[in-house]
């Protein structure tokens, strides 16, 4: 297994969770499912992703959230 890896892609402002999708690549937004979400604030206190679904912070959001600033998004999606 390789290591971890973190990127970050510039969305606009009011842009939805399928729009933040198509930023990373069109068939993400394609075959969207939905989209995990957890504040960045939230995923550094409690010291990641499985500590924030315990805690009740991991949100699960459709096609129409609008993304806010410091999301930490995980696309769900099906090709």
């Amino acid at each position: 297994m390789g290591e971890d890896e973190v990127r970050a892609w510039t969305i606009k402002r009011e842009a939805t969770a399928v729009d933040a999708a198509a930023a990373i690549h069109t068939d993400l937004a394609k075959g969207f499912i939905r989209a995990e979400t957890a504040a960045y604030d939230d995923l550094v206190a409690l010291g990641g992703l499985p500590q924030a679904r315990t805690a009740g912070k991991l949100r699960q959001e459709g096609k129409t959230y609008i993304v806010q600033d410091g999301d930490v998004i995980n696309i769900k999606f099906n090709i």
